[in-house]
């Protein structure tokens, strides 16, 4: 019962309190998609599905289908639930375009009429049996948080002379952006708020680079997260107003062949500016392009995860542990036209 409590004052209470900071879009720090969790969070370089609208949107451009995107959590030991779903369309000119839609779910949250507290205090309550609670809610209500994002990116190939004794090195620029628009529903209370993301991405042959042929591509990415701070505005009496600071997230990732196995390994690692600094550590390893593992670090949470591909579709599962929370786990599908 205790962690129930410790779990409903993270997901519902936090959003409405009185301070403002990087936390009042806490339910967006929850990532999105499956592929990314089983990794660890560690998906910013990495970023070549549509959950990189969250991670990385630069990285969308590396989207040659039209893609969609389906996912469903269990957090927290099934006291919430969390749904993700992306469309991404490539265009001409090497562009793409997408959309996502993010939400947090808790339901059954228990309502007490406050006619328990008014005009008393704890002396008065704890030797008066009338005004003492009876344990028994005097109904419940459902929380939700909800993330709509509109992204675009592009992608620009070039051949960088690195002069005459040395190459020509082929390098990938990625450019994207988001727009957003947040909306919090909480009892009988809206907060909305609309911000923006920029990021980038550069990638490049490491064997070219180094002269060891074996190697495979690096990635290295930057996203900047709620340009200028994003504002969440009540409609209290007060109007109370919350902001999503500014966060920056770097990420780098190398793909890796392994030609002998017939497979490729993706090591990835990601930093953000996020509860005193963020750091998250991943691993894919995927055989013949039909069966992926996967696992890594989330914080110092241990995350594992599977994924299975069949003709154009990938189903995704995840796993995210939490020693006082509970562990979570995520499905989902992609499916490529």
């Amino acid at each position: 019962m205790m962690k129930k409590i410790v779990i409903l004052i993270l997901l519902v209470l936090l959003p409405l309190s009185l301070y403002a900071g990087r936390y009042a879009g806490d339910f967006i720090l929850l990532g999105s998609g499956v592929r990314p969790l089983g990794m660890g969070g560690a998906f910013s370089a990495v970023a070549d599905n549509g959950s990189a609208i969250y991670w990385n949107a630069s990285g969308i451009a590396q989207i040659k289908d039209i893609e969609a995107e389906f996912m469903h959590a269990f957090l927290f030991d099934n006291l919430a639930t969390y749904d993700f779903f992306s469309f991404c369309i490539p265009l001409p000119a090497s562009t793409t375009i997408g959309i996502s839609f993010t939400q947090l779910s808790v339901d059954n949250i228990p309502l007490y009429d406050e006619k328990w507290i008014k005009n008393s205090n704890v002396f008065i309550r704890s030797s008066n049996v009338d005004l003492q609670l009876t344990g028994i809610p005097d109904g419940y209500f459902t929380s939700s948080d909800q993330l709509f994002e509109f992204a675009f990116a592009k992608n620009f190939s070039r051949i960088v002379n690195l002069g005459w004794e040395l190459f020509d090195l082929p390098i990938d620029y990625y450019i994207g952006g988001v727009f957003k628009y947040i909306k919090r529903d909480v009892y009988e209370n809206i907060g909305a708020g609309m911000g923006g993301d920029i990021s980038f991405m550069v990638r490049t042959d490491l064997g070219m680079l180094t002269d060891l042929p074996w190697f495979g591509k690096i990635k290295f990415a930057f996203n900047l997260q709620d340009i200028g701070g994003t504002k969440i505005t009540w409609d209290t009496r007060s109007k109370h107003v919350d902001e999503i600071i500014t966060t920056p997230r770097l990420g780098l990732a190398l793909d890796q062949p392994l030609s002998f196995i017939d497979s490729r390994m993706i090591l990835a690692f990601d930093w953000s500016d996020v509860y005193q600094y963020s750091k998250n550590l991943g691993m894919e390893l995927t055989y013949k392009n039909i069966l992926s593992v996967r696992s890594g670090l989330y914080e110092e949470h241990f995350t594992a995860g599977l994924g299975f591909r069949y003709r154009q579709f990938v189903i995704n599962y995840a796993l995210v542990t939490h020693t006082d929370l509970g562990n979570s786990h995520r499905i989902g599908v992609i499916a490529n036209f």
